[in-house]
């Protein structure tokens, strides 16, 4: 049986990481659309800077 993709329009099903896809832990503010794995990777090229 295949499954057929649906397209969302809203929710969490809707929005999805740039590098890897994942949809959960996903960092939305300024519009990044990161999941929080590949946000620490890539943080610190986008002028991100740890305190602690």
């Amino acid at each position: 049986m295949k499954r057929i993709k649906i397209v969302r329009k809203f929710g969490k099903g809707s929005r999805e990481c740039r590098i890897c896809g994942k949809r959960r832990g996903l960092i939305r503010k300024y519009d990044l659309f990161y999941c929080r794995q590949c946000f620490r990777e890539v943080a610190k090229d986008l002028g991100f800077k740890k305190f602690k």
